[in-house]
């Protein structure tokens, strides 16, 4: 079994992801699926508390230095997007 690490970017929540929140929640209070709209918001996952997540794909670079055994991933910072204010590593 492998493992996987994943660098993704957060913009804060504002009002439209408040809003987007309570329809998600009030939805699965009453246990209907959040309508289509509420979903494709959240990308499809649950709501994160840390904000809305989004690709950073063309920010980050694997990076490796064969002489001291290390590799792991670079985040390029003037690449991020402007209203990133969060970047996550996680392990799956």
């Amino acid at each position: 079994m492998g493992m996987s690490t994943h660098v993704v970017g957060f913009i804060e929540p504002d009002e439209k992801w408040y809003q987007m929140k309570a329809a998600w929640d009030a939805c699965k209070m009453v246990g209907v699926e959040p309508p289509r709209e509420v979903r494709a918001f959240f990308g499809d996952e649950a709501p994160d508390d840390a904000g809305r997540v989004v690709e950073i794909k063309n920010a980050v670079v694997e990076w490796s230095d064969d002489n001291r055994n290390q590799w792991g991933y670079e985040v390029i910072l003037n690449k991020l997007p402007a209203n990133v204010t969060r970047v996550r590593f996680f392990n799956s």
